[in-house]
């Protein structure tokens, strides 16, 4: 525990909360920072073998707090935990930098064997209100874990997961994002559909839609291969253009549906 670490748990609160205002105010009054603190000791306890003593300072954390965190974790640095109420942070779990977690998130177990039996959370993942994320498991750097979501498989970094049990809705530079991209821009569609606003079941629509386009413009272009060598030119002609104008108030329309639904 030092003294640096200490002053980058309360300074990260700023980065990541804009209704903290002050440094007096988020040490007197946020329960995930008093958690944190209360744990760094607590954890510094456990390792010099005082471990009933430090077991102790975790239980009386849990009841200022609501927040349970075994003085056996590890933590690393700039960790914050939201509101808080109800997080419960198990023995072997491993935290890295840089990771949030919000109020009624478990990093469980699910066995009752000794060992390491709690997730791995690595640098700069975040954990969604309520979610589970249970076993000895491992989600990758920059992960995000949805709200109400039971994790109990290993998460790829960069990725998004929602869901019981989770699943992946989003994942960063996947070859399959940019397939779809080259057929959105080949048909001459602006593919919104692929942005992070819009709202998944639409998203997933497109996407399936995308992909099936990708697989019979294949297979068009292997049949018009096969023709060519044939000697049948047919398949040179230009196909249509498709009215940009019918893609454009479709996007418009879907932008005004989600900014009224944010409003």
């Amino acid at each position: 525990m030092s003294f640096k670490t200490l002053r980058e748990d309360i300074a990260c609160v700023f980065e990541r909360d804009p209704a903290a205002r002050n440094t007096f105010e988020v040490l007197t009054t946020y329960p995930g920072v008093h958690a944190i603190l209360h744990y760094r000791l607590a954890n510094w306890l456990w390792h010099a073998g005082l471990k009933w003593l430090a077991r102790m300072l975790s239980t009386f954390s849990r009841w200022m707090t609501g927040i349970e965190i075994h003085p056996g974790a590890t933590i690393g640095r700039r960790f914050f935990i939201d509101h808080g109420m109800g997080v419960v942070i198990g023995e072997t779990a491993e935290i890295g930098d840089d990771c949030t977690l919000y109020h009624g998130v478990t990093l469980g177990g699910t066995s009752w064997k000794k060992g390491k039996r709690h997730p791995t959370l690595l640098n700069g993942v975040v954990v969604g209100a309520g979610a589970k994320v249970l076993g000895p498991i491992t989600v990758g750097e920059e992960a995000r874990i949805g709200s109400n979501a039971v994790v109990t498989k290993d998460v790829p970094a960069g990725v998004t997961v929602v869901g019981i049990p989770g699943r992946i809705v989003r994942k960063v530079n996947s070859a399959a994002e940019d397939r779809r991209r080259e057929m959105a821009a080949k048909i001459g569609f602006d593919a919104y559909g692929m942005t992070d606003d819009m709202p998944d079941p639409i998203a997933r629509s497109i996407h399936n839609l995308m992909d099936h386009m990708h697989a019979v413009d294949s297979k068009i272009s292997n049949m018009c291969r096969a023709l060519n060598e044939l000697g049948d030119d047919s398949c040179n002609e230009a196909l249509p253009e498709l009215e940009k104008e019918t893609f454009v108030s479709l996007h418009e329309r879907m932008k005004k549906e989600k900014e009224d639904e944010q409003h």
